[in-house]
This record gives C-alpha cells, sequence and structure tokens, in this order.
C-alpha cells in the first residue's frame, strides 16, 4: 500500500459523504466506539430464495459426493467429468440473476455452497469462485451495459469459465502502478492490449478474461486503468506458463501474455479509468468467498479431531481427555463456530443493500483466513506423526486417508489472496482512520498551524469526551440492552467497552504521531486486529442466541460454544491493547534496516542455498510470446 496522505484520506471521506453514501457499517462504527447491534440483525434470505438455495446445495452435494478429491491432487488439475457435472447443475451461474440465465443465489447462499464445495477440494472451489466472485460475471453484471450483459452473463452462467488478470510480475498489491497498456485504434473502435499478467486463476482454462490495462491519455480521452473482457483465444493472447503451489494443485494458474491483442470498443467495461473502481468494488464481495473456504475447513477439522481425540488412546485414556490435547480441541471447535457466525452475517449483509460491507468483507477474509490456518495447523498438531503423513501414505498402509497436512497447505494461500494479512490490516486502517481524520483532521494535516492544531485538539477533545463517555457499571451488572442475551450478554459489554478504548487509543495515537500515524503499520494492523476479534465475538454472540431460539433440540451447546469462543476472543484482545503501547516495532525496523544493508550477513555463514539461480523478478520485455501457448478448454 503507498503512503497515506492525510489531506488526501480526508477529502476521500468528504467526498463518499456528499456523494450520498449514507449506507450503514457496523465495523466502521465498532472502530469509531459505537457497538451497533442493530446493524447485526440482517435479514435472511426470503422464502422463495431459501427454496431455491437449499435446492441447489442438495444437488450440488451430490456432485461433490462423487468428485475424487485424491485424483485432483495427483494430476493437478480438476477432471473434464467433474466440469461438466458442475455445468449441468448451474453450478457456473450461482450469483447470475435468472434473467440471464443463472441461478440467481444469495450471497448467503452461495458462500454455503462454496463451504460445501471447499470441504471436498478446494480447488474446484478455487475454480468456481474465481469464475464468479472476481472473473468476468460480477463486474458485468453491476458496471456493464445492458447489452453486454445479455451478451456475456448466458455464457458464463453456462459455464464458460473466466479470470481476472490484474496482477503483473512487479506489481502487487499496489495495482495503480500496473503497467499493461491498452491503446485505441485510430478510429476508435477497438484498443490494442499489451503486457504480461501474474497468478491469473482460472487463466489457463478461461474462455473469457476480464483484463485492467492502462489507456493512455489524450485529446478527448481521460485515459486511465480501464476494465476489458478478453476472449481467450483471440490472437495475441498466450498462456506461457501454468504456474505449481505448495496447495490448491487443482488451481488453473498461470502467466498471460498479451501483445497487440484486439479488442472491441464494446467489451470495454465502464468508462475509461474505472478500472480500479470495477476491480475494488468486485473484491469488496469477492473476498467472501475465502471465508466460505475456511469456515468449511474448519468444520470439517472440528469432526477430525473430534474422532481421533476420541480414537487414540495414550497412557490409558483419549489423548483429548489430556489437557494440552483439550485445549487444542476447545480452539478449534470455538473458532470453526465463529467462522461460520462471521460467513454467514457477512453474507447476509452483503444481500442487504443498506449495508456498506467494505469493512466487513474485508475483516471476514482476514480474520478467518489467519484463523483457519491456525485451526489447520493445531489439526496437524493433534494427530501427529499422522497429520504430517500424506492422505494417499496412510491409506496406502490400511488407515484412514485424512488429508490434513493438505488442508494446511491449502488454506496457507488464503492469507495471501485478494489482499495479503498486511494489505488488508492497512486497507482497513485506512477505512477507520478516515473516519476520525473527519473530527481530528487538522491535527495529522501538515500545513495546519501550531495554533489552529490546538483549537482542533480542543474542539476533537470535547467531541470525543461527549460521544464515547466512560461508563461505570458494577461488578456483575448487566446493561439491560443486552439482558436479552442472557449470559453471553457480559460478552457484548466488554465488546462496548473495547470499542470505546478502542477509539481513544485511536484518537490519542493521532494526537500523538500526527502525520505519522500512517508509517506506524504495527500499531494500525493492532488497531485492526482489536476490531477484527471484537467483530467476531459479536457476530458469535447474535448467531449463538438465534441458534438456541432457533434449535431447542441442541439445548444450550451454542451458548457454550460461544462463551467459549469469547473468552478465547478476550484473551487475545487484552494482549492487543497491550501490545499498543508496550512492542518492539521501533526496535524491529532499526534491525530489519541494518540486515538489507548487509550487516548481519555473518548470520548467514555455513549453509548452502539450494534455489535454482536466476533473477528474483523475471523481466517481461513487451513482443509477441516466444513461449508455446498452454491455454486449454475445459471439457
Amino acid at each position: 500500500m503507498s503512503t497515506v496522505d492525510p489531506r488526501e484520506a480526508r477529502r476521500v471521506a468528504e467526498q463518499a459523504r456528499e456523494s450520498g453514501w449514507t449506507r450503514p457499517s457496523f465495523a466502521k462504527e465498532l472502530y469509531l466506539g459505537r457497538l451497533r447491534l442493530d446493524l447485526l440483525q440482517p435479514p435472511y434470505p426470503g422464502e422463495s430464495e431459501t427454496r431455491r438455495g437449499e435446492a441447489f446445495l442438495a444437488l450440488l452435494r451430490e456432485v461433490c459426493e462423487g468428485v475424487d478429491a485424491p485424483r485432483v491432487e495427483l494430476e493437478e488439475r480438476v477432471p473434464d467429468e467433474t466440469v461438466a457435472a458442475l455445468r449441468g447443475i448451474g453450478a457456473f451461474g450461482m450469483k447470475i440473476p435468472t434473467e440471464y440465465g443463472g441461478l440467481g443465489l444469495t450471497q448467503y447462499h452461495y458462500n454455503r455452497a462454496l463451504m460445501l464445495v471447499g470441504s471436498v477440494c478446494p480447488a474446484i472451489a478455487a475454480l468456481l469462485s474465481a469464475h464468479q466472485s472476481i472473473g468476468v460475471p460480477q463486474p458485468v453484471a453491476v458496471f456493464g451495459t445492458e447489452e453486454q450483459r445479455r451478451s456475456l452473463l448466458p455464457r458464463c452462467a453456462r459455464g464458460a469459465v473466466s479470470a481476472f488478470l490484474l496482477t503483473e510480475p512487479d506489481v502487487g498489491s499496489d495495482p495503480a502502478r500496473l503497467s499493461a497498456t491498452a491503446t485505441p485504434t485510430d478510429d476508435g473502435s477497438a484498443y490494442l492490449l499489451d503486457g504480461v499478467k501474474l497468478w491469473t486463476t482460472n487463466g489457463v482454462v478461461a474462455e473469457l478474461l476480464l483484463v485492467m490495462a492502462r489507456v493512455p491519455e489524450g485529446p478527448g480521452r481521460r485515459g486511465g486503468i480501464t476494465a476489458f473482457v478478453v476472449e481467450g483465444d483471440s490472437p495475441g493472447v498466450t498462456v506461457e506458463h501454468r504456474n505449481r503451489f505448495m496447495g490448491l494443485k487443482g488451481l488453473e494458474n498461470g502467466v498471460t501474455r498479451l501483445h497487440r491483442v484486439r479488442v472491441p470498443a464494446d467489451q470495454r467495461i465502464g468508462e475509461e479509468g474505472q478500472g480500479l473502481r470495477i476491480a475494488l468494488s468486485t473484491l469488496n464481495t469477492g473476498r467472501l468467498s475465502l471465508p466460505a473456504l475456511c469456515a468449511g475447513a474448519g468444520k470439517w477439522a472440528t469432526g477430525i479431531a473430534r474422532e481421533w481425540s476420541r480414537e487414540r488412546v495414550q497412557w490409558g485414556r483419549p489423548v483429548g481427555r489430556h489437557e494440552e490435547v483439550a485445549r487444542k480441541l476447545s480452539f478449534i471447535t470455538a473458532t470453526s463456530y465463529a467462522m461460520e457466525a462471521v460467513l454467514d452475517l457477512t453474507g447476509r449483509m452483503a444481500d442487504d443493500d443498506r449495508h456498506d460491507i467494505r469493512i466487513e468483507a474485508a475483516l471476514a477474509k482476514l480474520w478467518t483466513s489467519e484463523m483457519a490456518h491456525r485451526v489447520a495447523d493445531e489439526l496437524v498438531q493433534v494427530r501427529g506423526g499422522r497429520g504430517y503423513e500424506t492422505a494417499g501414505s496412510l491409506a496406502a498402509r490400511g488407515e484412514r486417508g485424512v488429508p490434513a497436512e493438505q488442508v494446511l497447505r491449502d488454506l496457507r494461500i488464503n492469507r495471501i489472496f485478494e489482499g495479503s494479512t498486511e494489505i488488508m490490516r492497512l486497507l482497513i486502517a485506512r477505512e477507520a482512520v478516515d473516519a476520525h481524520l473527519s473530527v481530528a483532521g487538522d491535527l495529522v494535516d501538515p500545513d495546519t498551524s501550531r495554533s489552529e492544531k490546538a483549537r482542533a485538539a480542543v474542539r476533537a477533545s470535547g467531541f470525543y469526551a461527549r460521544w464515547l463517555p466512560t461508563l461505570v457499571v458494577g461488578r456483575g451488572q448487566v446493561p439491560s440492552a443486552f439482558q436479552e442475551f442472557g449470559p453471553l450478554a457480559a460478552h457484548l459489554r466488554f465488546a462496548e467497552r473495547a470499542s470505546r478504548r478502542l477509539a481513544r487509543s485511536t484518537f490519542y495515537a493521532m494526537s500523538r504521531w500526527q502525520g505519522g500515524l500512517e508509517a506506524r503499520q504495527g500499531f494500525l494492523g493492532r488497531v485492526v486486529d482489536i476490531g477484527a476479534e471484537l467483530f467476531a465475538a459479536s457476530a458469535v454472540v447474535v448467531r449463538a442466541r438465534a441458534d438456541a431460539d432457533a434449535r431447542p433440540e441442541r439445548g444450550a451447546s451454542p451458548l457454550q460454544v460461544a462463551d467459549v469462543f469469547c473468552r478465547q476472543s478476550r484473551l487475545r484482545v487484552d494482549a492487543l491493547f497491550e501490545g499498543l503501547w508496550s512492542n518492539t516495532d521501533e526496535l524491529d525496523g532499526r534491525l530489519a534496516r541494518r540486515l538489507m544493508a548487509d550487516s548481519y550477513t555473518w548470520l548467514e555463514e555455513g549453509v548452502l542455498d539450494p534455489s535454482v539461480p536466476g533473477p528474483w523478478i523475471a523481466p517481461t520485455a513487451p513482443g509477441p510470446s516466444p513461449h508455446e501457448d498452454l491455454h486449454r478448454r475445459m471439457g
């Protein structure tokens, strides 16, 4: 992420307000110190949407039961017959409206579908989600013309696989630097695209490509990063390499070169210069596909951990009865429940147009990807040597082939996909701090005089004093607003106090570091992580109460799981608050700079580097591809 200019941040926030953007956001309110539980209860899908969604999930379950997941891992590709089966039930059009040939599922049921598929084979879930969450369907449905929707969406719904081409070899989390170009033809009827795109999920098999490229400025032309739909078999499109990774072996991901690829002007999505807006808007809901995979993995891990810990006996009793293992089982179970609660909540928020979910979607992606990886790691530890052994090896010697190590490898990418953890923290921090800037912006404006800053501090202090009053609640007392949550009300009270403390801490940091706050990424990251925990805990409490009411046969079990999760989360929050002001951030920065200045090369003595020689980033000179085209159509 590039350096944040406080004045620019405040200008963007003001423009948002002036443009009429008033949709509420629970997470934004949370970072401002207000626990708005009324925003945590969006409606579930209606009766007709539920019937349609549940009917599709039943069909999808039948297909998933026939998936040969070990074959995908071994052959590193999704079998054509599996793709055909998914096409047959309309899985490639889950989110596409029915008037364009799709199933028109809600985000809630789409998430449940990805959770189901991901539990069997994450590579297949990635194929479906990359196609629908960030590929051609979503931006065309939202930003395309009616003619484009009628032309492209039915193709996508029938199974014309699409891919999203944004990242480049030298451009990752800073897409504003992308160098791929789209040069208008002299008659204005088309564009000629040139560039190289990296990590093109689905790009190896895609029939349609959503490409981001820069249009040059010119007379009467604003130019800028622009979105185009490109036919995968267009002359000049070359898949130069199929990438392979530590996990997701069936992922069809590659390097795609574009050389003078002619794209008709009517295949441009939106106006010139709107590409980043389209990409970021697409990613807002697209990020929810990753929490779905994480929640599915957590539910599977809970079942495996339960069965193994009961069956495996050591020192005369099941290993789950030993406290060290019991702690891991508790973490796996409680965290898995929380991931599902966050997933369902954000899905319903996405379906409710009254909500702005930019921060919630980012928090869901950030928090679930981190926690799911921890859950998988703990599962491997609980299973010991059998957790580290591959499923194929276990099965070959007569034991149940549990792919615990594969799940750990598969989940690792979620902390990087669609915005790494570090970038997500900065993105969320930018959104959260923007709201504070509207109150105390002059404090961090480098052009503000000392006297003006003093007056701004007085105004802001008065505002925060009125806004965030210190409430004194006696020991054991529960505010009446939370009594409906029974034994879980105390956790909401903690979340309310913590959110106010978080807002005060953010304000204090702004007044202390002023314009230097954006460089305090360690501090901002902890602020974001505290909010993520409070968001998850709030979602869990609301979910547990709803579960207890809707499923009385479960008794108090939802409340028990929720209580344990909230207690674990509170410990993490306390540690994060402590880390706001007691940390080694400055020392870490100095050591890192010395390391990069070759001050510690002596630490590297005594070992050999097994890396294959080559440049850190391969050169990507423009021109026709010298490589064989590896593009293939899925059956």
